[in-house]
């Protein structure tokens, strides 16, 4: 006491010079975060450098040039009209100068195969002096490659741009994107542009945008919750200093550091700034009662009983909730972790400042506390009643509470096997015009992602031979087979496309010198945006597009491909690489699966020691812990049977609620345990307990709720579901706080 006392006495003391550094770290952070704070959506946030998927697919940009690959489409009256050719023709020119563009392809580049004189050359696949009908009938000989250049309906242009891999890319996205656009925009009136390049920039902006919308909304509904939930007007600016000071510091800190806010941590001052608020009205609560109650303290007595009755539940509710933060350091997932990291710092932040500027603020307050009201009044809920209603039920029915919570709770951990881990690369986009040039695209074009398969010989010094082309012409077959693929291109095509204008012809009448060289030939010139073969041949690709796809898709593509390959040729002599994004973006279902194995038994088990440490019992402590799992039990029923998967956002619930879950618990045990000393009886003590932290209770989850919910109202699906189901969990540990937990305790705790 003496020593809480003193620090009191201290702050109290240097308040003005305390309120000047504050004001000055708020400055300093508000102008580092106004000037410094970036946005990353690359794909650095989710893949580790060392992690083997993505050092090859870093290894297959550097060799290949990067998968940034940008898709423009163009409507136009007729795509065979010379007038249109010559526009793409024109694009290329403005587009091909830039010197972060690898190469870029069209209808106006394309070339196709002709055998004469024992040789095959390239020519134009557009030629303005063929007709109409006789481009027709050409292009239906090359449906794999023309379905990529024009549309069925001939209505449509297709225009591709691949990016040279550069470090600074992920830097330049937006600039690249803006002198893209504008040079487009040129040539061509109405287009749609899509591709990663410009998904990644709108996941960015819609960061940005959506970021600002969180902060604003939180603040105004914090403030109307707090003039509901407050004993008096006076305590709303202390509220709101101990949620916005936290925030900004941490955001000072972000930018210092040189880190990204992304999708994932765009939530932290939203989180933040409720858990701020909800520590704060705990606080506020406990020294208007007791101010109430012992009229005869001095400031200094009545700011030392509240800072000693809130401090050691206060302290556990943040340890609770940071060690569910922080367990999502875990995971392998870039974003996981700083996520974790960051919010934890905030949690640090927000304990320590909301003592500070409580204590302050409180001392340049009256003590008067007999004619505080709220400014807007809600007695006409009658919560005294509903707690001892409450608390009758769970007296009176807490053998039936048991049984029903129980089996609610062991159908939740079968549920829990139920809920899918998947990730649609869709639902982390908002609807705008990104998503609607997509969905335009994809709905001309047989695919606007890409993988490229590379086949190579191992004992052959040619991937070119007789043989290996036939196997070649029969793991195509097997792909074009595959619902997921469309429009695979290779080597096997132009054999093909050979055969059907020449019966007399195919590969083995051509020696091998002669293919080798005329391959070479093309793939030096303008046909190099697929790659049919390596500089040393000893590599067939295989160019394949298809939709977009969620993880669950891309996971079952590989494996059949992979499957495919393994069934056609002998894997001791031929070797299958499958390169690309795609690779990468699908072990983000192991990732996903591996944060939420490590994350919830750590916090598991963290919160498990901490409860022990507080409750100094064994019985007990599984008695506490047993409602705070519920929840998430029931949020696995939820899921299953709404089909919400887990992916990259939702991930996060489970450590995350754990931890808060155990909030409100933490400060009814603590009031429960200290009634030991006025009654053994574990009714008396619940239903004391109760009586004294229960306004709180309902305040925090109110605010809680209120915040998951703002969060909700995001544009983007994905960060749509996390709030909803954060709100959802919060609400249900409240029930399980004021039914389950008193029934257990009630029941056992004997």
């Amino acid at each position: 006491m003496k020593q809480i006392e003193r620090i009191i006495k201290h702050i109290i003391k240097y308040r003005f010079a305390i309120i000047a550094i504050l004001a000055v770290l708020m400055s300093v952070s508000g102008y580092q975060t106004l000037n410094k704070l970036r946005i990353d959506n690359s794909l650095t946030i989710w893949f580790l450098e060392e992690d083997p998927s993505y050092k090859a697919y870093i290894e297959f940009q550097e060799k290949f040039g990067s998968d940034e690959i940008f898709i423009a489409m163009f409507p136009v009256e007729n795509a065979l009209e010379e007038n249109e050719i010559n526009q793409l023709s024109r694009l290329h020119e403005s587009i091909d100068s830039l010197s972060y563009v690898k190469t870029s392809y069209s209808l106006a580049k394309a070339k196709y195969p002709i055998y004469a004189n024992q040789k095959i050359v390239f020519d134009d696949l557009y030629n303005s002096k063929r007709s109409e009908n006789a481009l027709k009938n050409l292009f239906s000989k090359l449906p794999n490659i023309t379905s990529q250049l024009v549309s069925k309906d001939y209505k449509n242009l297709f225009f591709y741009i691949q990016l040279n891999p550069t470090p600074t890319i992920e830097q330049k996205r937006q600039l690249i994107l803006g002198e893209l656009t504008s040079i487009i925009e040129k040539h061509f009136n109405n287009y749609h542009l899509t591709g990663p390049p410009v998904l990644n920039e709108a996941y960015s902006k819609g960061i940005y945008k959506e970021s600002l919308i969180f902060g604003v909304l939180t603040v105004l509904v914090i403030t109307l919750m707090l003039l509901f939930l407050l004993p008096n007007r006076r305590y709303l600016m202390v509220s709101l200093l101990a949620v916005a000071v936290p925030v900004t510091l941490l955001f000072g800190i972000i930018s210092s550091l040189g880190f990204a806010l992304n999708m994932i941590s765009m939530l932290i001052p939203t989180i933040l700034m409720v858990y701020s608020v909800s520590d704060a009205v705990h606080i506020i609560n406990i020294y208007h009662k007791e101010g109430a109650v012992n009229k005869k303290f001095n400031k200094i007595e009545l700011l030392t009983l509240t800072v000693r009755k809130s401090f050691t539940p206060c302290f556990y509710t943040t340890l609770t909730t940071f060690v569910g933060y922080f367990a999502l350091y875990l995971s392998p997932l870039p974003a996981f972790k700083n996520m974790g990291i960051f919010t934890c710092i905030g949690l640090i932040l927000s304990f320590l400042l909301v003592y500070v500027i409580t204590i302050i603020g409180f001392s340049f307050m009256s003590s008067n506390f007999e004619t505080s009201k709220p400014v807007f009044s809600i007695k006409n809920i009658g919560q005294t009643n509903f707690i001892v209603w409450l608390n009758r039920v769970t007296s009176q029915y807490k053998t039936s509470i048991v049984v029903v919570f129980t089996l609610v709770l062991i159908y939740g951990i079968y549920a829990v096997f139920q809920v899918k881990i998947d990730t649609n690369s869709l639902d982390l986009l908002a609807e705008g015009k990104a998503k609607q040039d997509l969905r335009a695209v994809e709905s001309q074009l047989s695919g606007s992602s890409r993988l490229q398969l590379n086949i190579t010989a191992l004992k052959e010094e040619t991937i070119l031979n007789k043989e290996a082309v036939t196997l070649l012409e029969n793991f195509q077959t097997k792909l074009e087979n595959n619902p997921l693929i469309s429009a695979p291109v290779s080597m096997v095509n132009i054999k093909s496309f050979l055969e059907k204008r020449n019966k007399l012809v195919s590969f083995s009448n051509v020696s091998q010198e002669k293919i080798e060289g005329t391959l070479s030939g093309i793939d030096n010139a303008d046909n190099s945006f697929f790659k049919l073969f390596s500089e040393d041949f000893k590599s067939a690709g295989i160019t394949i597009s298809f939709k977009e796809i969620n993880t669950a898709q891309l996971e079952k593509l590989i494996l059949d491909i992979q499957n495919d390959f393994n069934d056609t040729f002998n894997t001791e002599d031929y070797q299958l690489k499958i390169n690309g994004f795609a690779v990468v973006f699908a072990q983000l279902n192991n990732f996903i699966l591996e944060t939420q194995f490590k994350s919830f038994f750590a916090a598991f088990f963290i919160a498990f020691l901490c409860l022990w440490f507080f409750i100094k019992s064994i019985k007990t402590t599984v008695l506490v812990l047993i409602p705070n799992i519920l929840p998430l039990a029931i949020l696995a029923i939820f899921m299953s049977l709404l089909e919400i998967p887990l992916d990259v956002t939702t991930a996060m619930i489970t450590p995350i609620m754990l931890g808060i879950a155990m909030d409100d618990t933490i400060h009814l045990v603590y009031k429960y345990r200290r009634s030991k000393t006025v009654s053994g009886s574990p009714e008396i003590r619940m239903n004391n307990a109760m009586h004294y932290t229960g306004s709180a209770l309902f305040s925090t989850t109110i605010a809680l709720v209120a915040g998951f919910l703002i969060i909700s109202s995001s544009a983007v699906p994905s960060v749509r579901d996390f709030g909803l189901l954060c709100a959802i969990t919060v609400a249900i540990a409240l029930i399980t706080d004021i039914f389950y937990l008193p029934a257990l305790l009630k029941s056992f705790d004997k």
